[in-house]
């Protein structure tokens, strides 16, 4: 069962519901007694993002000026 809470109790204790949402649990934040909001665990990641992982690199023309035609298009 879901585990409902107080905003006061969620400011008071987010430390320890942040780590029983961790571990799985879903919290419900309760808002005048009516449900608010909900805390969940994130899916885990695949791993560490590491920069540079793609290949290629930017030419010097992407730092060049747009023409005036394509600049108008934008602004439109």
């Amino acid at each position: 069962m879901d585990a409902v809470v107080n905003v006061h109790v969620a400011k008071t204790q987010l430390s320890r519901l942040l780590e029983r949402a961790h571990a799985g649990e879903e919290i419900i934040v309760a808002k005048s007694g009516k449900p608010y909001a909900r805390l969940v665990p994130l899916a885990p990641t695949e791993g560490k993002r590491v920069p540079g992982g793609l290949d290629g690199r930017i030419g010097d023309e992407f730092f060049e000026e747009l023409p005036e035609s394509e600049l108008a298009a934008w602004e439109d």
